[in-house]
């Protein structure tokens, strides 16, 4: 048992932040924000000694800790016994990557075959696992990569972007989930838990300030309000201030800005040992946080940024706005029985969102001087709003042992969402006059009956197998009432999809022996049938029919040194029939859906950790993803500007021919490293932890050119810190992107050589009390 608990510990202490390798500016010291930071900082962090609470006692960074349980199959079971390609981001690893108030695209590169981007900023993330992803950046995109908060289905892609806080872990599930999570689920699923209500009392408070004013407040405060209830209340604070001067006379002061605040109530009421109800309300703010599209950064004919960029410069004559109001709740039901646990889960989720912002990156026009910077053939300034939004789910299942030597999870789902998007043109030239307004309506109803069953045949080997059963119906309707360069209004638009699915999952897994378990997995699943009209700019509604996707995988995870070291290893092959993907962009900033004939793809995955001697943890991880658009006909547009296009051309079309082509924003390579090296003392400890994410080159759109692709990035963070053994304080020096690495992350292609960069280089310190 020991050995299981230095595994579950590697996996856990996984980390090492940062310390910039160039010291703090002393003009940070002395700012009045930095000021009213200390103040801040002393009140929150010596509240619970004024609250009389008496501060416990710290473990040292590597520690023996508690194994990891996962929920991956909707069971607790341990990480090492779950027959699927699976990582968990938790403890130190988990907020190191969070620090200097990181958005959810900190998960980025943090695993193997996981990356993320975002053309929208501090909102509307998207995923990609083993090169599945979408790169559609419509309000009612629809992504192959769940993400399930507290067992609740997250499916609008704004409320993906909700801030990562207070959580026990995050679980990434590679590969199909077909059956237990069902739709859009073909590339996984990132499962985020928050940490529970707790009988005895207990919280922290943490709070850093770094570069360009960012500050990060975070708190939680866990007890016992009576004999039968528990509760959780945590909250989170952040904001920097500007950092990019917009030049240009008469816009806007500055850009790269944000405040948000977020907070979560848990009420857990346990009123005999067999009932259990956890009540889950959460709230999300944020003003700020846009992506800053840049005119013209990227070299024509070669790619890469231009030799004059200027990260902290740029210059822009339209408006750049970004607000999303989240509100939510939940509620879980367990109740024990003869046989098994009865589960209820119920939710409400509503968001409302307005995005607007300089899509051309830059002022005037070329027919309208002054204009730049470079050339800008026409102004565009839009904006996507969600006015109403509603997400209903519900879920019942029923985990049981019908035998000693079976465990089944049977189950129905049902889902209910309404949507309204407005979208928006505005005439910059003739001051910000909206020249283009179009409304997407939509509703959505899906059910779903599921079934899995694990049967252990002896004590080495064990069947899995589980089937779901999904209907979808999904009614749309799009109308524009305002159309740009004359088109006028357009007449209501109309399209019905209706769906039913079967998916599932079979694997095989045999216990090599007690340290290592060899398997091998068969999955299936599928993305529901979707439909896009964003017709400010054209007058087709496009459809995409479901996707299917069967995965073949195959894995070992083992324990060695006596449990002092991990290695799981997976490899997997899959095809998908019908792949959905959107051509973005173009000449005609077009946002279409596309039914491609099939997708093939093929990789492996490696996890591994190793404690060495009782100061130093170090794991490292790698992965190969490679994809390919199978399809003779399939053709999209190409850019607008005269980019150098690599693939075959259509003559009679002028569009590019994609077969062959690998998927977009699809790095072939992932890979991470993280080392923490502690040095004990008599009152506490000392620790340094470092991470290093790579990803190699990565595609923009669906056809290839020299100038839309970003070439491979390196990221390194680095955190020093001193903990103190009897009084739970913590205070640290970080740094992210030390080495100020700088990689273009997306572009826009129909107007110029517009794009977007990663964040720079960031330092700061941080103080913990933990009690």
């Amino acid at each position: 048992m020991a050995s299981k608990n230095i595994l579950q510990g590697l996996r856990q202490d996984s980390g090492l932040t940062s310390s910039s390798t160039q010291p703090l500016p002393f003009r940070l010291m002395y700012s009045p924000k930095f000021c009213s930071f200390i103040v801040t900082a002393s009140t929150i962090l010596w509240l619970p000694v004024a609250m009389g609470q008496a501060p416990q006692p710290q473990e040292p960074s590597v520690a023996l800790l508690e194994e990891i349980i996962v929920t991956a199959q909707k069971r607790e079971q341990r990480v090492q016994d779950v027959p699927l390609s699976l990582d968990v981001l938790s403890s130190t690893k988990l907020d190191t990557l969070r620090s200097s108030a990181q958005d959810i695209l900190f998960l980025s590169a943090s695993s193997p075959s996981l990356y993320a981007e975002s053309s929208s900023g501090r909102t509307f993330p998207r995923f990609y696992i083993r090169g599945l992803g979408n790169t559609d950046f419509d309000l009612n995109a629809n992504q192959p990569v769940s993400l399930i908060y507290d067992e609740v289905v997250l499916e609008n892609p704004i409320l993906k972007g909700f801030p990562v806080f207070d959580l026990d872990r995050i679980e990434i599930l590679r590969g199909p989930q077909g059956t237990l999570f069902g739709r859009n689920t073909p590339a996984g699923a990132i499962k985020f838990e928050s940490a529970k209500p707790t009988e005895h009392t207990e919280g922290y408070g943490r709070i850093s300030y770094g570069r360009f004013d960012t500050v990060d407040v975070e708190g939680a405060l866990s007890g016992a309000l009576s004999d039968t209830v528990t509760a959780r209340v945590s909250g989170l604070y952040q904001q920097r201030d500007d950092f990019v001067d917009n030049t240009f006379n008469g816009g806007e002061d500055g850009f790269e800005e944000f405040d948000e605040f977020a907070g979560r109530l848990l009420l857990n009421y346990a009123p005999n040992d067999n009932v259990n109800v956890l009540l889950n309300l959460h709230s999300r703010s944020l003003n700020g946080g846009s992506r800053v599209f840049r005119a013209n950064i990227i070299e024509p004919g070669i790619g890469g940024l231009t030799e004059d960029f200027k990260l902290f410069e740029t210059a822009q004559d339209a408006t750049q706005r970004l607000n999303v109001d989240n509100h939510g709740a939940s509620i879980k039901t367990d109740i024990e029985l003869s046989a098994g646990t009865l589960s209820f889960i119920s939710s409400y989720e509503s968001v409302e969102v307005q995005a607007r912002g300089d899509v051309d990156g830059g002022f005037g026009a070329s027919f309208a001087p002054p204009s730049g910077p470079g050339f800008i053939p026409f102004s565009a300034e839009s904006a996507d709003n969600i006015n109403d939004h509603s997400q209903l789910t519900q879920e019942i299942r029923y985990v049981f042992d019908p035998l000693d030597s079976l465990t089944t999870t049977i189950g129905g789902f049902a889902f209910f969402e309404d949507l309204e998007i407005e979208n928006l043109s505005f005439d910059t030239l003739d001051g910000g006059r909206i020249n283009g307004l179009a409304n997407q309506e939509q509703e959505t109803t899906a059910y779903a009956l599921f079934a899995s069953t694990e049967w252990r045949l002896n004590s080495k080997l064990s069947i899995n197998g589980g089937l779901r059963w999904s209907d979808e119906h999904k009614e749309f309707v799009a109308s524009r009432s305002v159309g740009p360069f004359g088109s006028g209004a357009l007449a209501p638009i109309r399209r019905d999809l209706d769906d039913a699915v079967l998916s599932g999952d079979l694997s095989l897994s045999y216990k090599v022996n007690e340290q290592s378990l060899a398997y091998a997995r068969y999955a299936r699943s599928f993305r529901a049938p979707n439909v896009q009209g964003r017709i400010v700019f054209g007058d087709s509604v496009t459809v995409a029919e479901t996707e299917t996707i069967d995965s073949f995988e195959v894995g070992l995870k083992s324990e060695l040194l006596d449990g002092k070291a991990y290695l799981n290893l997976s490899s997997f092959y899959f095809a998908t029939d019908d792949q959905q993907l959107t051509a973005v962009g173009g000449a005609g900033n077009f946002n279409q859906l596309l039914n491609a004939d099939s997708v093939e793809g093929y990789g492996f995955e490696i996890d591994s950790g190793i404690n060495v001697g009782t100061q130093t943890v170090i794991t490292a991880g790698v992965s190969l993803n490679n994809t390919e658009i199978n399809d003779d006909t399939l053709e999209v547009g190409t850019c607008g500007a005269p980019c150098l296009v690599r693939d075959p051309i259509n003559p009679v079309t002028g569009n590019a021919l994609i077969n062959g082509n690998p998927l977009p924003q699809a790095p072939k390579y992932i890979a991470n490293l993280t080392a923490h090296y502690s040095w004990p003392l008599a009152q506490g400890e000392i620790y340094l932890y470092a991470d290093i994410a790579y990803r190699s080159e990565i595609n923009f759109f669906l056809y290839e050119s020299a100038e839309f692709r970003s070439r491979g990035l390196t990221e390194t963070g680095l955190r020093a810190a001193y903990k103190s053994a009897d009084s739970g304080y913590e205070f640290a020096i970080f740094g992210r992107n030390i080495f100020d690495q700088r990689s273009i992350e997306g572009a826009i292609d129909f107007n110029n050589f517009s794009g977007f960069v990663n964040d720079p280089a960031i330092w700061g310190i941080e103080l913990l009390k933990q009690f």
